[in-house]
């Protein structure tokens, strides 16, 4: 069922073709069915890959291979990984066409998108840091906090995903050395998103944790995408909230008090005086501030300041609700790694490690296609 949803032909037929893969060749097509169907089956080592053939007729035929041909060896399959980690804009065309199939089955929906980043240990022997080569293509130490707040400290690499959050499949990957700030990546992910299915996905809001908190990444994905940061504030050690704000980046009237939130108008988000909303009861009044009934009126343009003023309003239910979705992001790297071998790392250097990374993703959205293309064709019929 997976298999039916990939065209391969492109993507080999474009793979450099400088000898045989072993001494009597073997089809490529083939070959990239197997590494595929060595993630679905979450198959740690090729060696294990190439005895399952050897000893599977039936997993043998599905990948591909004539029953009883014999199948690619473990130095064949090390060959072909080092031509597809060569050639990794071929893996790249599978997982864009794979997003666009998904999105015209609406599967995937596009206009939230969140991004983060995850662990991935490296099969490179660890080594102090002394004797790291900072070149981007080797591995080194990363450190962060888990989901319980522990510290957790690991040698190797970074996966950067952004996710739809309706379906949970990965749109836009990218692998890092793991001392790589999360922040970094992500407007580069967001590019990529951009460039790659302009036509069909506009993301609305861009779910992200604290660690995304600078003014960079709110700035660009509002002037540059014309979208909104759902990012909660990064107090940074702070003991009291920006001049003139509260912890939310609610205005203060003049008395200290937060001002009720009133709307959004025309780019700019609304506030009145709490008193005249009845929330406080002001010992002075609202004539203090203003000598309309109406009460004391401020606008803040979210283009002056898109950290501190978002629309929906920050802590906000909405904004809540929509922060909330991030977690979808958490979801997909707890499926790549448990159930589609992205944990499972057992090549060396970034590119092969690209190589593996993009494999578990092309299973994940593969498979949720094939799991959901029956049902739409139903309904269409």
């Amino acid at each position: 069922m997976v298999f039916e949803t990939l065209d391969l032909s492109k993507v080999v037929g474009g793979l450099q073709k400088k000898s045989k893969f072993g001494p009597k060749g073997h089809d490529q097509e083939n070959m990239l069915r197997a590494l595929l169907a060595m993630r679905l089956e979450n198959i740690k080592y090729t060696k294990t890959l190439v005895e399952r053939l050897k000893s599977d007729p039936v997993f043998r035929y599905t990948c591909g291979f004539p029953v009883a041909s014999k199948t690619p060896s473990e130095a064949t399959f090390s060959r072909f990984i080092k031509t597809l980690s060569d050639n990794l804009g071929s893996l790249d065309e599978i997982l864009e066409e794979l997003v666009v199939k998904a999105k015209g089955l609406n599967i995937i929906d596009g206009e939230h998108i969140a991004i983060d980043a995850s662990k991935l240990d490296s099969y490179d022997a660890a080594v102090p840091k002394s004797e790291i080569i900072h070149d981007g293509e080797h591995p080194d130490w990363g450190s962060k906090r888990d989901t319980h707040g522990n510290q957790v400290r690991w040698f190797g690499w970074k996966i950067h995903a952004a996710v739809d959050t309706k379906s949970e499949l990965p749109i836009a990957v990218s692998v890092t050395p793991a001392s790589t700030n999360d922040g970094i990546m992500a407007i580069p992910l967001i590019k990529d998103i951009n460039q790659r299915y302009s036509d069909i996905i506009s993301p609305k809001y861009y779910m992200m944790d604290m660690g995304y908190d600078f003014d960079d990444i709110y700035r660009k994905i509002h002037d540059d995408f014309n979208a909104q940061a759902i990012i909660p504030l990064n107090r940074r050690g702070s003991f009291a909230p920006p001049e003139g704000l509260d912890w939310d980046c609610t205005p203060l009237c003049s008395m200290g008090y937060p001002m009720t939130y009133w709307g959004y108008d025309n780019g700019s988000i609304k506030f009145r005086c709490p008193h005249t909303m009845g929330k406080v009861d002001c010992p002075m009044g609202s004539r203090w501030c203003s000598p309309s009934n109406y009460g004391n009126v401020v606008k803040k343009k979210i283009s002056d300041n898109p950290r501190y003023f978002t629309y929906p309003r920050r802590e906000s239910t909405k904004w809540k609700k929509l922060y909330n979705e991030r977690t979808s992001v958490e979801r997909t790297f707890a499926r790549l790694k448990e159930n589609l071998g992205l944990n499972n790392i057992a090549v060396r250097g970034i590119k092969k490690t690209k190589v593996h990374v993009l494999l578990s993703c092309i299973a994940l959205v593969a498979g949720t296609i094939a799991i959901n293309q029956p049902k739409e064709s139903k309904r269409a019929a």
